[in-house]
């Protein structure tokens, strides 16, 4: 059953093809209902069932990872996954710039 009004705002229920865009990749355009008002994006589950495939299938699925930290001499470590450096082009001895974006967030760019 498709909505007609937003449960956020009220706005009107929309369906429009959108560009669905993970890890800075797009998977391409799929169905979703969106509000006119807040532009809040509902997808259904057949759709987020092929998305889910798509990203599967050019291997940026599931690659967030739960490491542990790790002495070494007298600093920490933090393993990246091999998954994650082949997505990231991550090879041994290459310079990363490592700062944190608050208390909860460690950010490391790739220059």
């Amino acid at each position: 059953m498709q909505r007609k009004n937003c449960e956020e705002c009220d706005g009107k229920i929309e369906i429009k093809l959108i560009d669905y865009i993970l890890l800075g990749k797009n998977l391409g355009k799929f169905e979703a209902e969106v509000c006119s008002k807040c532009g809040e994006t509902v997808f259904d589950e057949n759709v987020s069932n092929k998305i889910e495939q798509k990203a599967k299938e050019l291997g940026i699925w599931g690659l967030q990872a739960k490491v542990k930290v790790n002495q070494v001499g007298n600093s920490i470590a933090v393993t990246i996954t091999k998954p994650i450096s082949e997505f990231l082009n991550l090879k041994k001895g290459k310079d990363v710039l490592i700062y944190p974006e608050d208390k909860h967030r460690l950010i490391i760019e790739i220059p």
